[in-house]
């Protein structure tokens, strides 16, 4: 089991420095002057270069490329020369130096995103880290409707296969894994929001946290989470319940659910005590994918129903060009796909030993 976890993580990393590559060059390609998207239409040429020469943007992209994986790395090098682009600044790295040699230092660090084009110099995981909460709340509830009540309708259709039930339980599934989230969710905000206002008491728009009447401090609202964790449950329940289904009927098939049956169990105890962990097994596979695509597919439900996310932030850098932004943030849900892939082959792996070991 060791070595198949070493494995999995050595094949994560090698992943993740893809990602990177990709990231960068595909974010450098794009025209435009990134000094000029921070200072605005109206700076001198001086002010230009001085931001080139602060950022590295003077520098040959394969330079740029250097440095951009030096501020990723936790094991960095810098200069000790405050000119120079790699200087261990202690206002933007969170450094420790391990030792110097010559003029270059080695240092270990958080990663270093860089900062906002658009505010301020705001460093970007500070804007990851104000957003990302917000969104895995979000993906989180969504995740937990879609599992309960997945598996407790996939269970049902199984054990009434064929019947009125089973296919009335398929065709509403068939439906929600049909409808794109944005279309759902300017539904449900219509409807419940504001026909139903009413009666549900649910705004169309709001986040987890809002301010209070005076404006001056934040306060839990958990009935904005409603709306749009219902919305982004829609699809991964369907898949669930489906896959709760096929994955059951072929397990009720086994020779063991027979001996059981023979034994004189009853059908809660058999599903309960022998079926449902193989059965989770597709299940578990599925929704790990659907987890962190959530945190990617958020974008549209966040900016529908006003959510303040991850998702709602990509959307509002992708408007103004803030480069760094959309690159931390889409680093960072590629990041989550890798860590959650691994823990969920992991899991895998301990419910059924036989991967493992090949």
């Amino acid at each position: 089991m060791l070595k198949y976890i070493v494995y999995k993580v050595g094949y994560a990393l090698l992943t993740l420095f893809g990602v990177v590559s990709i990231i960068f060059f595909l974010f450098t390609v794009l025209p435009g002057d990134p000094a000029q998207m921070m200072l605005g239409q109206n700076e001198s040429e001086e002010q230009l270069q001085a931001v080139r020469a602060k950022y590295g943007f003077d520098q040959p992209i394969h330079i740029q490329y250097v440095y951009y994986l030096n501020d990723l790395s936790p094991l960095s090098f810098h200069s000790v020369k405050q000119e120079d682009y790699t200087y261990l600044d202690k206002n933007k790295y969170n450094a420790a130096t391990l030792f110097t040699l010559g003029e270059t230092s080695v240092a270990l660090k958080t990663p270093y995103l860089r900062e906002s084009f658009q505010k301020n110099g705001k460093k970007v995981s500070s804007v990851i880290a104000e957003t990302l909460p917000n969104t895995f709340v979000l993906a989180f509830s969504a995740i937990t409707i879609a599992l309960l009540i997945g598996i407790f309708f996939g269970i049902i259709s199984a054990l009434q296969k064929d019947t009125w039930l089973d296919k009335g339980i398929q065709i509403l599934s068939t439906v929600g894994m049909s409808v794109p989230s944005f279309f759902s969710a300017i539904l449900f905000a219509w409807f419940f929001a504001y026909v139903l206002g009413e009666y549900t008491h649910l705004n169309t728009t709001g986040s987890l946290y809002e301010l209070d009447d005076f404006g001056e401090k934040n306060h839990l609202v958990l009935k904005n989470l409603i709306l749009p964790a219902i919305v982004l449950g829609i699809r991964p329940l369907a898949v669930v319940i489906q896959l709760m289904r096929n994955s059951l009927l072929e397990v009720l098939q086994q020779d063991y659910i027979r001996t059981a049956k023979a034994k004189g169990l009853s059908m809660p105890n058999i599903i309960r005590r022998h079926a449902l962990k193989n059965a989770l097994n597709p299940v578990i596979t599925a929704i790990s994918g659907w987890f962190a695509s959530m945190l990617a597919g958020a974008v549209f439900v966040e900016y529908i129903f006003g959510w303040n996310g991850l998702g709602k932030e990509i959307v509002n850098a992708l408007n103004t060009l803030d480069l760094p932004v959309i690159m931390g943030a889409v680093l960072i849900i590629a990041l989550m796909f890798i860590v959650i892939n691994i823990f969920v082959d992991i899991i895998y792996g301990w419910l059924d030993p036989k991967i493992a070991n090949t």
